[in-house]
């Protein structure tokens, strides 16, 4: 059995639904949005972990499930929650509900795509620029700070720069020009990386288990995902590949991040260097599986199968 865990209309957990529908293997789904009518409990003793999930009524026994693909959305911020007290039953029963899905899948043998723990790195892009590098891949000049002669001396030596946010959360790369001046002091108030510009081809590479799937991307866009407001037209996706070597690296920092899937963001300079920018360990592929045909979706299917 497997489950997959959030809102089943997303597009990478709908997908990967239809794979194994494919595939014909067994799943069920832990929809967030039906969180008042699941329950869930496990425990751990000498004998082992077990446990059990009533979903509408229907029950899975947790030693049965093989396979979890995990992408679940904030649960405060569901439908069903809105305008409902902390404290009212209704929110307690979903705080605990996740607290005891996100608990499980930490200690399950299962193969968990991906753990809670593993994702952490991300949370804090210098943190996980260190571990990037430590696999042999190049990552920009960086300066974080709250100092704006800093930033403009990072300028001064490095030329053109970016910047973006030192968190977890989606921000949008700019390039640091003459109308971000005029606003240069408010970095005071928030922590900011600026990085050097690199130059270059941008190609993001998906991993899955031992799989690798790489797109290229060509856009004059600082940030492909945001092209058309960037510069006006979409980036254009296309399968490529990478060197066996190549890709056994992004194999290798995949893996040494605790991960099963992984999005990795590489650019590849004119003179042949590899820079990495981050790992993504939830990563919406189906952009890319749209736009190259790489049967992405399947892959997690057969990796949450146990296929590969």
């Amino acid at each position: 059995m497997i489950l997959l865990c959030g809102i089943p209309s997303e597009s990478p957990l709908a997908l990967v639904g239809e794979a194994l529908d494919r595939l014909g293997a067994p799943y069920r789904w832990f929809n967030q949005r039906h969180f008042e009518h699941t329950e869930m409990a496990f425990e751990l003793d000498d004998a082992g972990l077990s446990g059990w999930l009533e979903i509408d009524g229907e029950g899975i026994a947790l030693d049965g499930v093989r396979g979890v693909y995990s992408r679940l959305m904030d649960h405060a911020r569901l439908p069903e929650l809105k305008g409902e007290p902390p404290d009212s039953p209704l929110t307690r029963h979903c705080n605990a509900l996740h607290d005891t899905l996100i608990r499980w899948t930490e200690i399950s043998t299962a193969r968990v795509v991906n753990r809670i723990a593993a994702m952490g790195s991300n949370s804090s892009k210098p943190y996980q620029a260190q571990l990037i590098r430590e696999h042999g891949f190049e990552v920009p000049a960086s300066l974080i700070t709250t100092d704006p002669r800093a930033v403009l001396a990072f300028r001064e030596q490095h030329g053109r720069i970016i910047y973006k946010s030192i968190s977890g959360v989606r921000s949008i790369v700019q390039t640091f020009d003459e109308k971000d001046l005029a606003r240069l002091a408010s970095v005071r108030w928030c922590p900011t990386q600026f990085q050097a510009y690199v130059p270059g081809t941008d190609v993001r590479v998906h991993v899955v288990g031992q799989r690798v799937f790489a797109t290229r991307i060509e856009s004059d866009a600082v940030d492909y995902r945001y092209a058309r407001s960037q510069v006006g037209e979409a980036a254009r996706l296309k399968a490529t590949e990478l060197s066996d070597e190549l890709s056994q690296r992004c194999v290798a920092l995949t893996r040494a991040l605790g991960l099963e899937f992984s999005g990795i963001d590489l650019r590849l300079t004119p003179d042949e260097q590899v820079f990495c920018f981050e790992v993504n360990p939830c990563p919406g592929y189906s952009y890319f599986e749209a736009n190259s045909g790489q049967a992405i979706s399947m892959a997690v299917a057969n990796h949450l199968a146990w296929n590969d």
